[in-house]
């Protein structure tokens, strides 16, 4: 008993260790590659509709596949689905590289659409590792470790593809980098963990309220890591229905409301950077170069945000929802700021400013949800999620493309209007979200 008690710390710090690595590696093998494919697909033939086309049905995918995906790592464990995610993720960049028609090409996007949800499945398992009161800061690090990765990602892919072939060659070098990610995955200390879990759960239960209570955790708990370990290879028919009755659950619950929070608050982002560029080349006669500079420096401070994530929450008493509020109205004044600028620097000083709120408001809607909706489903939260991100990814082009008829200020005046809103709902549900942030606090 002593001996895992001693291990299970060192475990659970390994593993959160290892998945900043399996993060930084994801994004920067992906943006090695993705900078370059339409440049790729039209040097296979392709219209720019098509090579349009092709992208949108990868989103669609995206968009129907995060849900179940996310939900079946909570029915079969964090470990096969995040293996065959990668595995599969893998097989994908494989077939790019092989992509010398556009039905290949096609055809290459299509485990990738519906399986790439590595990032997503390897937060849920930071939740399942780590406490309540340190999610925020292990996900603030999380997202700064794929940050750094998605950076130094398309420097390394445009000076591979400046050589013959280099397409090729980048997509290969993806796949190898996805089944890297597959190795490091496999090499966990899957079996200290376990241990380690259950010494969580056991030391969670003797903080609660009731003896009631206590059985009943210590029963999910035991439930939940049974399912883990045989539902793998159960009938695919048993693993669909299970699937199903937890979407339903999420959808019938009472969280509509922060995912409505979370759908407004990522259009608002995609709307300030959808014209971006040309927006500041009619409005100041800057040319795209120093955008793309003023954009990778933005990328450099929400990496330094997320490293910040430990001392902002400390300060904030460990309350998420007052961050998440607070950091929402921050963002809707920088981008009202950056509608009115008189001059380039105000640009400069309200994208400084919004790398960080945008990074924490990140941060904070995703510990948000799983502290409302529970670890149990934290796999299917997580799904949601990014289900309902892809609905604003779909949703913000065509706002931005209405909003550019009447002015190059038009998109980013619409994302004020949509924070806004955002900031109403969150006043609104105040009280249901303090009182999950109270039992929260008290259970630490």
């Amino acid at each position: 008993g002593g001996r895992a008690a001693t291990a299970s710390p060192a475990a659970s710090a390994r593993f959160v260790r290892c998945l900043y690595a399996v993060g930084f590696l994801d994004l920067f093998g992906v943006s090695m590659v993705v900078p370059l494919m339409n440049l790729h697909v039209r040097s296979l033939g392709a219209s720019h509709t098509v090579a349009g086309i092709i992208g949108s049905l990868y989103g669609i995918m995206q968009l129907f596949t995060s849900t179940f995906v996310g939900c079946w790592s909570d029915i079969v464990g964090r470990r096969y689905s995040l293996l065959a995610c990668i595995l599969l993720s893998a097989l994908g960049y494989f077939l790019l590289g092989n992509s010398t028609t556009v039905l290949l090409f096609a055809i290459s996007r299509v485990p990738v659409g519906i399986f790439k949800h590595t990032l997503s499945i390897s937060k849920a398992l930071l939740s399942d590792l780590v406490s309540e009161r340190d999610r925020p800061l292990v996900m603030g690090r999380f997202n700064a470790a794929s940050s750094v990765g998605f950076i130094l990602g398309p420097v390394v892919g445009g000076y591979l593809a400046e050589f013959k072939g280099g397409f090729y060659q980048t997509s290969f070098i993806c796949a190898s980098i996805f089944l890297l990610n597959g190795g490091l995955v496999w090499m966990l200390p899957w079996n200290e963990e376990n241990t380690s879990n259950r010494n969580h759960y056991q030391d969670k239960e003797t903080n609660s309220f009731s003896a009631k209570s206590n059985h009943e955790h210590h029963l999910k708990s035991a439930t939940r890591r049974a399912v883990a370990n045989s539902s793998f290879f159960q009938s695919p028919w048993i693993q669909v229905a299970t699937v199903l009755k937890k979407i339903k659950g999420v959808a019938c619950s009472n969280l509509w409301d922060v995912f409505l929070v979370r759908f407004l608050m990522s259009v608002t982002i995609l709307l300030y950077y959808s014209n971006f560029t040309l927006a500041l080349e009619e409005r100041f006669g800057v040319k795209p170069l120093f955008s793309g500079y003023l954009m990778s420096y933005s990328s450099a401070l929400g990496v330094l945000a997320g490293c910040l994530l430990g001392p902002i929450t400390r300060l904030y008493g460990h309350n998420t929802y007052r961050l998440l509020l607070h950091s929402s109205t921050f963002t809707c004044t920088l981008i009202l700021l950056y509608a009115s600028a008189p001059s380039i620097w105000m640009v400069i000083l309200s994208s400084t400013f919004l790398a960080f709120s945008t990074t924490i408001g990140r941060t904070c809607i995703i510990d948000l949800e799983l502290t409302l909706g529970g670890n149990e489903a934290s796999g299917t939260l997580l799904g949601v999620g990014q289900s309902v991100t892809s609905v604003g990814r779909i949703t913000a082009p065509l706002l931005s493309g209405i909003a550019q008829e009447f002015s190059p200020c038009g998109p980013p005046s619409l994302a004020v209007g949509l924070a806004l809103v955002a900031i109403v709902i969150m006043n609104a549900n105040k009280q249901k979200y303090c009182s999950h942030g109270s039992v929260k606090l008290k259970n630490q």
